[in-house]
């Protein structure tokens, strides 16, 4: 049986098919950080409450998977012990609450840490402090930098990725198109703007109108009157679920029909289209041809045996509600990194 230490998790998801910084494994587990004989500590900060609290529903629901893999003998022997601390959304809050996690709890990796902006607070301080920083919440595009970022890995499509996609459809329906571009002033909301910039090149300034929103801010009604005025074909919404629904209200409302994308994270029906009414997303008042919205995800064939791990999780360990593409995230999530980790034990 292999020994587990914070470079071998780092190494062992490359096996599992991200971008990894390899190293030696060390020879006995209880030598390091978050790794004993009988338990394995991993560490989150996640939004439990503040303007995204609805988000930490990934926790949770990792939370209850972990708890499923406990409850069968946990990993090597080893019971899972998930550490997760809600920073509120709030940057300087992660920097406590990380600090806490590494230097106090001493955990053996981090995992799923939620948004742009709290582990942009943190990223170097755990960098400099080699401890891996695994499949993040976040769809930032800098979140692949391992250059730069050695330690750190995202999980989610890169937002300038998708506003790529969004923009190559977009011209193939329409090659006159114009754009307007509704995105969050942070890191993850600029890769929108990058990624639209990357299709249209120096054609960007005469084809886009571009607003940003922070997310701090009750509603984006104005933000929308703005871009409406501006004629567009063609509407990216690089927002999260409630501002998503917010702006499928207020385009209603102004009888605006643009083509409209919704990234891959706000597209889902339970948190967005039902909040404001399915009637006010439907093809006739978005110009969209299939189905109510546009988004980066591909439906494929469903999964039966992931659905009813799923649902097992669920209906034994009964984590609190929130959206279901939610809690579906948490779980693949917490999935994959305990196969990560099943890996390194038990390679």
């Amino acid at each position: 049986m292999a020994s587990l230490n914070r470079r071998s998790v780092l190494a062992g998801s490359a096996a599992a098919g991200v971008v990894a910084l390899t190293g030696p494994r060390a020879s006995r587990a209880d030598d390091n950080p978050g790794v004993t004989a009988t338990e394995l500590r991993i560490g989150c900060t996640t939004s439990l409450s503040g303007p995204v609290s609805a988000l930490g529903t990934i926790a949770k629901c990792s939370d209850a998977f972990f708890r499923m893999i406990n409850d069968q003998g946990g990993i090597a022997g080893r019971k899972i012990n998930f550490i997760y601390y809600d920073d509120a959304f709030n940057p300087a809050k992660t920097v406590e609450q990380t600090r806490k996690l590494i230097e106090s709890d001493n955990v053996a990796f981090l995992f799923s840490m939620l948004g742009t902006a709290p582990n942009s607070a943190v990223v170097k301080y755990i960098n400099a402090n080699k401890v891996p920083h695994l499949f993040l919440s976040v769809n930032g595009d800098k979140w692949g930098d391992y250059q730069t970022y050695p330690w750190t890995m995202g999980f989610a499509p890169s937002s300038r990725t998708e506003a790529q996609i969004f923009a190559k459809y977009a011209l193939a329906q329409k090659p006159d198109a114009k754009f307007a571009l509704l995105y969050q002033n942070d890191d993850l909301g600029k890769d929108f703007v990058n990624g639209l910039r990357d299709v249209l090149g120096a054609r960007y300034e005469a084809l886009v109108r571009a607003v940003s929103y922070e997310v701090t801010d009750p509603t984006i009604d104005s933000q929308i009157v703005t871009l409406r005025a501006s004629n567009a074909d063609v509407l990216i919404s690089g927002v999260t679920a409630k501002f998503a629904a917010q702006a499928i209200r207020k385009i209603f409302e102004l009888d605006w029909k643009p083509m409209h994308f919704v990234t891959s994270g706000a597209s889902s029906v339970s948190s967005t289209i039902m909040p404001v009414g399915p009637e006010r997303a439907g093809p006739d008042h978005l110009g969209v041809h299939q189905g109510p919205l546009r988004s980066g995800m591909v439906r494929g064939r469903r999964d039966e045996g992931l659905y009813d791990i799923h649902g097992e999780v669920f209906r034994r360990r009964k984590p609190e509600g929130g959206p279901q593409y939610l809690r579906v995230h948490g779980h693949i999530r917490a999935a994959q990194i305990a196969g990560t980790v099943q890996r390194q034990f038990c390679p």
